[in-house]
């Protein structure tokens, strides 16, 4: 793709959402809408903002029994979505049948895991073994169903790359160089993600929050 910036379009109100979306289309190459989004405006809200005229990202993790799974896919073919997330955790079975049901020109890629877990709370699960090897082993699972690729962070697609070399690789959590870091200690920028291997660099808050989102969302994309 000519630009792999998808907007996470993590905004609650529908009206603000298509304003931002289209004020940025020019310089990002499609546009992320998340659970809560999904739950908050439906069928509708994601029909609005694909009027923008970008591919939608349908980031629902989706993570159930194989059949509710797919029922699900089948229930959003009519939006089109080019990309849709469902969790490597569901297992074979239901990636499988997730990728079976999907859009023709859809692709179902795997959460490995959370951002927001550590192996201290993989443990506490019942997970052993590092968050690196656990995102290898759960990338090799979704390879083996016939996904067309997983959700990682900038840390692991490089590794993840080398192993599984036509992967489409979303990572998101970027931060671009001299931005504020916030709390992430070892960020990643879109440019050293890219170069890694990544298919799709999502990024919210440095375009969305920005006092200028179109100057942010400009000069991330002069950076690839």
């Amino acid at each position: 793709m000519s630009n792999p910036i998808y907007l996470a379009l993590d905004v609650p109100r529908l009206d603000a959402a298509e304003a931002l979306a289209r004020k940025v289309k020019g310089h990002v190459g499609g546009l992320k809408l998340g659970l809560e989004f999904f739950c908050a405006h439906g069928h509708h809200g994601v029909h609005e903002l694909a009027k923008v005229g970008l591919p939608i990202f349908l980031d629902l993790k989706l993570h159930d029994i194989p059949n509710t799974v797919a029922a699900a896919m089948q229930a959003i073919h009519v939006l089109e979505p080019a990309i849709v997330t469902i969790h490597a955790a569901g297992g074979r079975a239901m990636m499988e049948d997730a990728k079976a049901a999907a859009g023709e020109h859809t692709k179902v890629v795997a959460v490995t895991l959370l951002t927001s877990l550590d192996e201290t709370d993989m443990a506490a699960t019942g997970v052993g073994g590092s968050a690196h090897d656990q995102v290898m082993r759960l990338a090799d699972l979704a390879h083996q169903s016939g996904l067309d690729g997983i959700v990682c962070s900038g840390h692991e697609v490089g590794a993840v790359h080398k192993q599984w070399k036509d992967g489409f690789f979303v990572v998101p959590g970027l931060r671009p160089a001299g931005g504020a870091m916030g709390d992430q200690k070892r960020a990643v920028t879109p440019r050293q993600a890219r170069d890694a291997g990544a298919s799709v660099l999502v990024i919210g808050r440095p375009i969305s929050r920005a006092e200028d989102p179109v100057a942010a969302a400009r000069a991330i994309e002069a950076t690839l």
